[in-house]
C-alpha cells in the first residue's frame, strides 16, 4: 500500500466528521432564525405559524431574562421534537398571564442553560403570539423527581415555571428536575410588536 494512502483516509475521514458537526450547528441556528421570524408573524397576524411547512409545533411565547441578555422562542407542546428547537409549553397548563401555573420546559444545555444564572427577584418577561406582554417575579427555586413536580396548574395565582434537567453540570439525564417558580408581577396587554 502506498504511505500517501492512509493519510489521506484520516484527512477524508477528519473532513466528513467536521461536516458533519458543523451541519448539526447551521442547522441549530437556522431553526433560531426560522422560529423568530415564525414569532414575529404570529404576533403581526394573530395566528399561529410554523417555522418551516413540516413542522409538529409553532412558536406561542418569547421568555426572556433582560438582567442576563437571555431569550428563548418557546413552541406548542413539549415533545422531544419541540424540545429539540426550544423550550416547549407544557401540555394541560395555562397559557402566560391566565391564572393558573404556565410551564415551559427545556434542555439545561441549550435552551434553558441560562436558568443556573438567574437569581430570586429576577424579572422573567413573556410575550406570547398574540403580544401580550406578562411580566414575573422569580421568587424560589426546587429541585424535585420528574415525576413529582408537585406543580398542580390549577391555582387562583398566576405563576409561571420553567423546568429544566438537574444537575446543571451533568452529562447524562437523570431523574431530577431544576424548577425556577415566579410569580405575575405585571401585565402589559397591548399588543406589540415582536422583539420590542
Amino acid at each position: 500500500m502506498p504511505r500517501f494512502i492512509p493519510p489521506i483516509a484520516f484527512a477524508l475521514i477528519g473532513l466528513i466528521l467536521f461536516g458533519q458537526g458543523a451541519y448539526i450547528h447551521a442547522k441549530a441556528l437556522l431553526a433560531q432564525v426560522l422560529l423568530e421570524r415564525a414569532f414575529a408573524q404570529s404576533i403581526a397576524t394573530g395566528q399561529p405559524v410554523k417555522p418551516w411547512s413540516w413542522a409538529d409545533t409553532w412558536p406561542v411565547a418569547r421568555i426572556e431574562v433582560k438582567r442576563l441578555h437571555a431569550s428563548a422562542v418557546a413552541l406548542a407542546g413539549s415533545s422531544g421534537q419541540a424540545l429539540a428547537f426550544g423550550p416547549g409549553h407544557v401540555e394541560q397548563t395555562v397559557d402566560a398571564g391566565e391564572r393558573g401555573v404556565a410551564v415551559y420546559s427545556a434542555h439545561r444545555d441549550t435552551h434553558f442553560r441560562f436558568l443556573r444564572d438567574v437569581t430570586i427577584g429576577d424579572e422573567i418577561d413573556v410575550t406570547r403570539s398574540d403580544g401580550k406582554m406578562f411580566r414575573y417575579r422569580a421568587d424560589r427555586s426546587s429541585v424535585v423527581r420528574f415525576d413529582q413536580s408537585g406543580v398542580d396548574p390549577i391555582t387562583d395565582r398566576h405563576e409561571l415555571v420553567l423546568s429544566t434537567c438537574w444537575p446543571f453540570d451533568a452529562l447524562t439525564s437523570g431523574p431530577e428536575r431544576y424548577l425556577l417558580h415566579a410569580t405575575l408581577i405585571e401585565t402589559d396587554t397591548r399588543p406589540r410588536e415582536s422583539g420590542s
